[in-house]
């Protein structure tokens, strides 16, 4: 495809095209690799510690703080519009945002199973940057986040009670009931089993695919061809040098885009239960300015982690979150129903399997309101999160192969994610069906934890430590995508200035906050869907570069 610009005075850089600098004394910021795509030969030399790309990052930033603007001074009319571009794109889209599921997950099994799956992330002479345990570790924290604090008893639940009340129809003949597939009307353990097999269903192997097929594509266009880490890079066989000018300035500003909003949706779901709980224990008000308030004081601790640097800042307190999460986990086993989480976890994964094929049929539903509702939301918001996830996947997963990385990525997370919704949902159910115990099942949506911990042992302390647990966890996402958000911005230098950081941070707090006041969850949920919905485009184009690239690669 010619050589690099910056070899040959004579030549004229393609548009934002990353050009050399000297390197410090000593030291190479420059990667030099053969990139071959069937008979087109690309060897060029790519800069990690560039500049950031000014369209991308300009652009992306007077969008975000334009739409702030507009949606903080027309609040009132802003809502009601946020709410019917959610229901409208979720009823229109949900054949298309299932599909695309469906696809993300057979490209990683046939992947799997192909001799494409021998080709190794980094090149055949890598060798794994961590042990099996430290990787491992690295892909549950990936895994846990603060959906899992809000969703776990609440989904499970919520899929319980619809399924307990069968199919309901209005006077249109529109069925009007939640329930997943056709209910269980009457019989609680058929209504448990169908609610924890469409749990599993929305956390994984469908949204574990999604961030494997990003995480193997940065990975390998990143590790294998010495190309960016960035998401334009990863259509580089598509597109050759084009990605250096417009068509990688939409991509990367789409990611952008998707993972920002979809950062912001977490965000507001987390500052909604973590106000519930101290409203709980405490007895704060349930207000939108202690909403804004509580936003603001976590952007504060994330700022401060940004300030302190990845080893003393976000390290620290992811470790404090995986240790308080496993804690937390293991106390609702032992002091829990043991016997049953245990048979449950086998139990509810048989379930998954068994009502798979039905859960994940994108044509024909006539539970539209829980394909809609749920399904084409949640598949929405990962793909939104995926640079996010991807990106940290990726960074961990080199010397390791294809195969591995994907078996890994797909099954790993989903057993902990499986393991945690049995233990929190099962136990919400279970002293619902065995107790009698209606709290949960009456509580809002951002309270159902708390009162399922309210009928355990030592409530007060586990309470606070879950609100601790929402608390690093929006701390942590902040933090971290706002690395992931700049690496973007800055055509994929990894080791941005700690201003530009510093900016997307307080972007991310900004966002959530104007989202909350502008139409509450409605809003976060209507923006991660808009936002998700043109990436998903991406994504499975993505899926094409994907395989030409494996196919270049030796076994």
């Amino acid at each position: 495809m010619g050589q690099d610009p910056s070899q040959d005075p004579a030549a004229k850089p393609v548009d934002d095209r990353p050009d050399s600098i000297p390197a410090p004394s000593g030291e190479s910021n420059l990667i030099d690799t053969d990139y071959v795509i069937g008979q087109d030969n690309y060897t060029g030399k790519f800069l990690f510690s560039m500049d950031i790309h000014s369209k991308v990052f300009s652009i992306s930033a007077l969008v975000v703080v334009l739409f702030v603007v507009l949606t903080m001074a027309l609040q009132t009319e802003v809502e009601p519009l946020f709410t019917s571009l959610r229901d409208w794109l979720t009823h229109h889209m949900a054949w298309f945002f299932l599909s695309a599921g469906n696809i993300f997950v057979l490209l990683c099994i046939a992947l799997v199973v192909s001799p494409l799956g021998r080709v190794r992330l980094g090149g055949k002479e890598a060798v794994p940057d961590y042990t099996y345990i430290g990787w491992f570790s690295m892909l549950f924290a990936a895994g846990m986040g603060i959906g899992l604090m809000f969703y776990g008893v609440a989904e499970p639940m919520g899929h319980f009670s619809s399924a307990m009340g069968g199919i309901t129809v209005g006077a249109d003949g529109v069925r009007t009931d939640w329930a997943p597939l056709g209910g269980a009307e009457g019989d609680p353990k058929a209504a448990a089993s169908l609610a924890m097999a469409a749990t599993i269903f929305h956390w994984g192997l469908h949204p574990w695919a999604i961030y494997a097929v990003v995480g193997l594509a940065l990975a390998l266009f990143s590790f294998n061809k010495g190309l960016p880490l960035s998401i334009r890079s990863i259509f580089y066989p598509l597109l050759g040098e084009r990605v250096w000018g417009w068509p990688g300035h939409i991509v990367d500003i789409l990611a952008v885009f998707a993972t920002l909003f979809g950062l912001a949706t977490s965000l507001g779901v987390g500052a909604e239960q973590a106000l519930g709980g101290l409203h709980h224990l405490f007895g704060f008000s349930v207000s939108n300015a202690n909403k804004v308030f509580l936003i603001v004081g976590i952007t504060g601790i994330a700022l401060l982690s940004v300030l302190a640097g990845l080893d003393k800042g976000v390290k620290i307190l992811s470790e404090i979150n995986m240790g308080l999460a496993f804690l937390l986990l293991a106390f609702i086993i032992v002091v829990g129903p043991t016997l049953a989480i245990f048979t449950g976890f086998f139990s509810n994964l048989a379930a998954y399997a068994t009502y798979l094929p039905e859960l994940s049929n994108p044509f024909n539903r006539a539970d539209a309101n829980f394909t809609q509702g749920w399904t084409a939301f949640y598949w929405a918001w990962w793909i939104s999160w995926s640079p996010f996830v991807g990106m940290f996947i990726a960074r961990v997963s080199r010397g390791r192969t294809v195969r591995e990385f994907l078996v890994s990525v797909l099954l790993v997370p989903s057993i902990v994610s499986v393991l945690w919704m049995t233990a929190f949902g099962g136990t919400a159910i279970g002293q619902l069906v065995t107790d009698g115990f209606t709290g949960v099942q009456d509580a809002a949506l951002e309270l159902k934890l708390f009162a399922m911990l309210a009928e355990l042992p030592l409530a007060q302390i586990t309470s606070f430590i879950g609100i601790v647990l929402v608390v690093v966890f929006f701390v942590t996402s902040s933090d971290s995508g706002s690395l992931v958000i700049d690496t973007i911005t800055a055509g994929g230098k990894v080791n941005a200035p700690v201003p530009q950081r510093v900016f997307w941070v307080l972007i991310e707090g900004i966002v959530a906050i104007a989202l909350l006041l502008g139409g509450g969850l409605g809003a976060l949920q209507a923006m991660s869907v808009s936002t998700g919905l043109p990436f998903t485009v991406v994504l499975l184009v993505g899926c094409i570069a994907i395989v030409k690239g494996l196919m270049s690669e030796p076994r």
